[in-house]
């Protein structure tokens, strides 16, 4: 298995003599020593107007990242094509492709929080039409090699050339968070990777698994199954009071995210948000316990060919970080990166 960072980092509200940017520079320090203790990845997510200083503006701190970094992998989870000019977003991540020597996962998504939709004055009824026109605009931009001309239904463009060109060829590779079976129809169809969320059940992830593999290769692929990766949030506990304090912690988060995604009057039926806030919930989607608790969770997912795993990021605790990496990680490494690391 290969294990990455799921997350991000955002500014601290408050009066001038809060350090808005202190949140940050702990989020750079995490990544950094996690790349140091041999994950081979970040996620960072993107989302806008919660008031709770959520990192909106992800390729700028992957940018960042990537000049005091050299090699962790440099991903989106996700970009939410919808909102963006895609010519613009396609300029921005070949930028940071280069920059970073060909280090980035470019991951996208159709978005699912209402009050972002409304924020930007786009209708969340057309997220799936403008996710589908956005991404073959920047698939387009990185591939061609003459300008081009695209006249869709939400975007135009006349005679460009998108610079520089991408390092990765044919371009960096895509990634795509879906749920239902339609959509994981779609990553396959389109020949991306998959992200799955860290809400649902091992269960669901295994039944999610199956689908992506059968729909990939009944188009005559060969299923890689580090083309999926599974978000997790993961706390090595020190004991039963401590795994349930986090237990806690992690139901009062996905109380806000639930409330930071309904419209008005208007229940959202997001995959991502179809989960029990429970705490036996909780206890069978969170990596939470000792290390062999969360081993033999680990061992579930392997056991339904899950092999990556993204490790929430949430509170950024680098004894939590080192824990992990040190008690957990070396049980599941593959026997060729167990050799290179002895």
């Amino acid at each position: 298995m290969q294990f990455g960072i799921f997350g991000g980092a955002g500014a601290q509200q408050g009066g001038p003599d809060v350090d808005s940017g202190h949140a940050f520079q702990e989020y750079i320090d995490f990544i950094k020593e996690a790349e140091t203790l041999g994950y081979c990845s970040t996620f960072v997510v993107e989302h806008h107007f919660t008031g709770t200083g959520e990192l909106s503006a992800s390729l700028n701190l992957l940018t960042w990242l990537g000049a005091q970094t050299r090699t962790i992998r440099l991903g989106t989870a996700v970009v939410v094509l919808p909102w963006h000019n895609p010519v613009i977003v396609a300029e921005q991540v070949a930028t940071l492709d280069v920059l970073s020597g060909g280090r980035v996962d470019f991951g996208v998504g159709k978005g699912y929080r209402h009050n972002e939709f409304a924020g930007f004055g786009v209708p969340i009824e057309q997220s799936a039409e403008r996710f589908e026109e956005a991404l073959d605009v920047v698939v387009k931009s990185w591939t061609s090699r003459e300008r081009f001309s695209h006249e869709g239904k939400y975007w135009k463009f006349d005679n460009i050339v998108v610079e520089p060109p991408v390092a990765q060829k044919p371009h960096p590779p895509i990634w795509m968070g879906a749920g239902s079976p339609a959509s994981i129809a779609g990553v396959a169809e389109r020949g991306c990777n998959l992200l799955l969320d860290q809400f649902a059940t091992i269960d669901t992830i295994a039944e999610r698994v199956a689908i992506f593999r059968s729909e990939v290769e009944r188009r005559g692929r060969r299923f890689d199954p580090r083309s999926v990766a599974v978000a997790r949030s993961v706390y090595v506990a020190r004991d039963a009071a401590d795994t349930e304090a986090a237990h806690e912690r992690r139901l009062l988060a996905q109380e806000r995210l639930v409330a930071n995604s309904q419209g008005q009057g208007k229940a959202n039926t997001a995959s991502i948000l179809a989960f029990e806030n429970t705490r036996e919930a909780s206890e069978e989607t969170a990596l939470y316990g000792t290390p062999d608790q969360i081993g033999r969770k680990l061992d579930r997912l392997r056991g339904h060919g899950v092999e990556y795993i993204l490790m929430s990021a949430a509170g950024r605790s680098l004894a939590n970080l080192g824990r992990f990496a040190r008690e957990v990680m070396p049980d599941f490494a593959d026997a060729a990166e167990a050799r290179a690391a002895e």
